[in-house]
């Protein structure tokens, strides 16, 4: 009898330790399921009030894709070469953008991409020295200022600011023909003596 009494009592243990252990599996289970059930609710689609608040619509979104279609035409028919090919436009403006934005870090494996694709290095570098030429023209206010800057400077890297063309332009004033740049002065021709001053021949 004593022995049947010790086992039960084990038995019991056993099993209470048993349920513990499934009771605490259970709990963090629910709670990962909660979590995760969650985590989906705040990744899944917007609704479309939320759409309407973030100006996301499916109108806007294709005039956005109507909008990034004809500048790939426009880079096309201005750009001869690899340069106004559309996987060229598309990466090549990226990392303009982000060298602007001093994140290096990615523009350098936005470039190695770029180079894979065969894009001539040579146009981001002027892109990009033609975005620093119009760098105070740019508002971070309004949109896509400088989006719509990179995209000019791809299509004509050689612009100028309006200010700066105008000035290389106007001739300088103060600056005659003569002395203009590095030039030395011409010197002044010495004058021819008169008749009248002449020398009187010596008297014999």
């Amino acid at each position: 009898m004593g022995g049947k009494s010790i086992g039960e009592g084990m038995g019991r243990r056993v099993l209470q330790f048993k349920i513990a252990v499934l009771r605490h599996f259970a709990t963090a289970g629910l709670a990962l399921l909660i979590g995760t059930g969650a985590a989906f609710s705040q990744s899944g689609t917007p609704n479309p009030q939320e759409q309407s608040k973030q100006g996301t619509s499916p109108s806007d979104a294709t005039k956005e894709n109507q909008r990034k279609t004809d500048e790939f035409v426009e880079a096309t028919q201005a750009i001869n070469g690899p340069a106004g090919n559309p996987e060229c436009v598309w990466l090549g403006r990226r990392v303009v953008r982000l060298m602007w934005l001093d994140d290096l870090d990615t523009a350098f494996r936005h470039l190695d991409l770029y180079d894979r694709f065969g894009c001539p290095g040579g146009h981001v570098q002027a892109t990009f020295r033609c975005l620093t030429r119009f760098g105070a023209t740019i508002d971070d206010k309004v949109p896509r200022s400088l989006d719509g800057r990179i995209h000019a400077c791809w299509i004509n890297p050689g612009a100028q600011p309006p200010a700066a063309a105008a000035a290389a332009a106007a001739p300088n004033p103060q600056a005659s023909p003569a002395t203009a740049g590095n030039a030395a002065p011409a010197p002044a021709a010495s004058p021819s003596p008169s008749p009248s001053a002449s020398p009187s021949p010596a008297p014999k």
